[in-house]
């Protein structure tokens, strides 16, 4: 078991340090359960190729965002995949990622295999070479039990296997530049801090003219790396949001988004089923901001809502689980924005084609985010989740129409 901050580099752990102790000035918020966000030990992979002779077969894990931890074979076609996460315990996020290649083309099995009391959870997506990513279908991926099996082709064309399509770092960081850079004059990429190893914390701070007495509304997603579908729908509204259109230009007049697209870069990289290079769940740690993620986070919402005498009126958590479901708190009344939850899904339901909201409200008794955005800053707070099968073309036109659907009510506000 190794823990990251030994491999800090001694400015970047200075830097740490002094973010960390500046955390103290933050004011903290109780929830009724609390949840031990110290760091905790992680067990980093090791990154290597593996060659199997009598297979003539490739399989390697030396990758960003990769996540396989060993391989042993079963049979002349059998290739038995351990995956274990970076620590325990741990909820059932059982991300795996890795590429295969040979010198011939041959099917070979891949069997999952995870530590007792976890199970396979993706279905299984794929892409060769520079080609486009596809989902197993049911003639290549079998999962009955505990027992699940990917039958694929392998050639020297290398295939990348994954619970779900890879976005780094690098990858966010391509999308939300490209997206400055055609919408300059709305959007500005910052830099709000950095995490456990140094990796860049982004925030898109989004506005038109002057920021001065403009509410606040924020997005954030990727608090938990294996969750690509609520980023995915992440992206979508964002990308509705700063679209030049007459609504988008009244929105603006009175309103300002900040939108944090990676909260969890180490997590991503290091390929880890749910927790921070600290070994956290990020969405538990909205208390005390024990983790340099959520300080840098608290801390820049925190400056701008005092510096510019604002409120913040809303904050969307992008996530994923097995289903899509909003997750909302129960007190609405003499919040900042009461009747915006109830408004906003009937909306959805009479804009999206066939479809009916599913809600799930509940108090928040542990420090995750919806909870903060109510108990700090008395503003909506809704866990956007979206399934982790969920087609990839209706998370994209649910992002936009949420979207929309948010900047009408709140520009008719």
């Amino acid at each position: 078991m190794l823990n990251p901050a030994r491999f800090l580099s001694p400015k970047l752990a200075i830097f740490l340090a002094v973010l960390c102790s500046s955390c103290s000035g933050l004011r903290t918020v109780k929830f009724p359960k609390k949840i031990d966000t110290q760091d905790k030990p992680i067990t980093l992979q090791d990154r290597q190729t593996k060659f199997i002779p009598d297979m003539g077969v490739y399989v390697s894990n030396d990758f960003p965002s990769a996540r396989l931890n060993d391989i042993s074979v079963k049979n002349d076609s059998t290739i038995i995949v351990q995956v274990q996460p970076e620590n325990q315990p741990i909820n059932n996020s059982a991300y795996f990622a890795f590429k295969a290649w040979g010198a011939k083309k041959k099917q070979i099995n891949f069997q999952f295999e995870y530590p007792n009391g976890y199970q396979h959870r993706y279905i299984p997506k794929y892409k060769v070479a520079n080609g486009s990513w596809q989902q197993a279908d049911s003639t290549m991926f079998s999962h009955m039990d505990s027992v699940a099996i990917l039958k694929i082709k392998i050639s020297p064309d290398t295939v990348l296997i994954a619970a779900q399509e890879l976005q780094t770092i690098q990858n966010v960081k391509s999308w939300y530049t490209e997206l400055q850079t055609k919408t300059s004059s709305r959007t500005r990429v910052n830099i709000i801090g950095k995490s456990h190893l140094g990796n860049d914390i982004p925030m898109l701070d989004i506005y038109d003219g002057s920021s001065e007495g403009k509410d606040i509304i924020v997005l954030l997603t990727r608090q938990h790396p294996p969750e690509v579908t609520g980023y995915l729908a992440f992206q979508s509204f964002l990308e509705t949001v700063v679209k030049p259109t007459d609504l988008n230009t009244a929105f603006f007049k009175k309103y300002r988004v900040l939108a944090f697209p990676l909260m969890n870069p180490d997590g991503v990289d290091l390929g880890h089923w749910r927790h921070n290079a600290g070994g956290v769940d990020l969405n538990r740690d909205w208390s005390k901001y024990r983790q340099p993620e959520i300080a840098a986070v608290v801390s820049r919402i925190e400056q701008l809502v005092k510096e510019y005498k604002v409120k913040v009126l809303l904050g969307l958590d992008f996530h994923s689980t097995w289903h899509d479901v909003f997750y909302t708190n129960v007190q609405r009344e003499n919040t900042n924005l009461p009747s915006f939850v109830s408004d906003w899904f009937a909306s959805l339901e009479a804009n999206i084609p066939n479809y009916k909201v599913n809600e799930k409200s509940a108090t928040s008794t542990r420090p995750v985010s919806k909870g903060w955005f109510l108990k700090r800053f008395n503003a909506v707070g809704i866990t956007y989740e979206i399934g982790d099968e969920t087609p990839r073309d209706f998370i994209t036109l649910k992002g936009k129409i949420s979207a929309n659907e948010m900047m009408k009510l709140l520009t008719t506000n």
